[in-house]
């Protein structure tokens, strides 16, 4: 149990990461498997760099005397990198892909709120004029 707390947290942060840029490729494209398939190419290598780089971090606990950080130090490489290749790489494109456009919906109050007050990284014009530089 004292292990679900740690890597829960290290695999909602990589969840979160692809998510936002599932959503702004849908909102770019409105096309929600374009918007899976483009999530994952743009943030495939950063999440699996970063999933080994703190497994390497937690297998050094393994040489801990104490029986508790030894077991952390197995025991979180494996959620971190079962999260970062078999939850993100199989199950929650195929679960998005099957869901559709019924995966981004959300309740017309909500809709609302975030339209008005929603945070975005740039206006969507510009983000259209930069993938039109970038692809000719």
């Amino acid at each position: 149990m004292t292990l679900f707390g740690p890597a829960f947290g290290l695999a909602m942060d990589y969840q979160v990461f692809l998510l936002s840029r599932m959503r702004e490729e849908y909102e770019l494209t409105g096309s929600p498997t374009a918007a899976v398939a483009r999530g994952l190419e743009r943030t495939g290598r950063i999440v699996t760099a970063a999933a080994v780089a703190i497994s390497v971090v937690f297998l050094a606990f393994t040489v801990s005397g104490i029986s508790l950080v030894r077991a952390y130090g197995i025991g979180l490489p494996l959620a971190v990198l079962m999260d970062a290749t078999l939850i993100r790489g199989t199950v929650l494109p195929a679960a998005m892909r099957l869901g559709g456009r019924a995966t981004w919906w959300a309740p017309a109050p909500l809709r609302r709120l975030h339209s008005r007050y929603g945070l975005r990284e740039e206006p969507a014009a510009a983000r259209r004029d930069g993938d039109r530089a970038l692809t000719g």
